[in-house]
């Protein structure tokens, strides 16, 4: 179900969860700031989450809130993970959802890497 991107952070949520370690996950990448992991029912032969380990809502805000570490160590991290798991030259999509209208289901900031196949077009015309 859709959430309300402007509500406060939820610290029951499952990415929450899974930072302190409550709940388990395949995890193939950590830093100091982010921690990668792969969907546990993937839409893409790769679908990997990629979260910063900071209590971000959404885009809109760690992109307000966070660090400037914090923001340079997603984008980076994106980057690595895309290029360790041999996506880059068949291509890759990033995607993240923010709030209702997007389809937003958990209430942490969290980036889809899909790769491995053609993904179509990037919304259903």
């Amino acid at each position: 179900m859709p959430i309300d991107a402007t509500r406060p952070y939820d610290d029951e949520n499952i990415f929450a969860r899974i930072l302190r370690g409550e709940i388990p996950s395949k995890t193939v990448y950590e830093d100091d700031h982010v921690l990668a992991f792969r969907d546990i029912n993937p839409l893409a032969p790769t679908h990997i989450l990629v979260i910063p380990k900071g209590r971000y809502v959404s885009w809109d805000d760690f992109s307000e809130r966070g660090s400037a570490d914090e923001i340079a160590a997603l984008v980076k991290a994106v980057g690595k993970i895309a290029r360790d798991e041999g996506l880059v030259e068949p291509g890759y999509r990033v995607l993240a959802n923010v709030g209702m209208n997007s389809g937003q289901e958990v209430p942490h900031l969290h980036v889809h890497i899909f790769g491995g196949k053609p993904l179509g077009p990037m919304l259903a015309r």
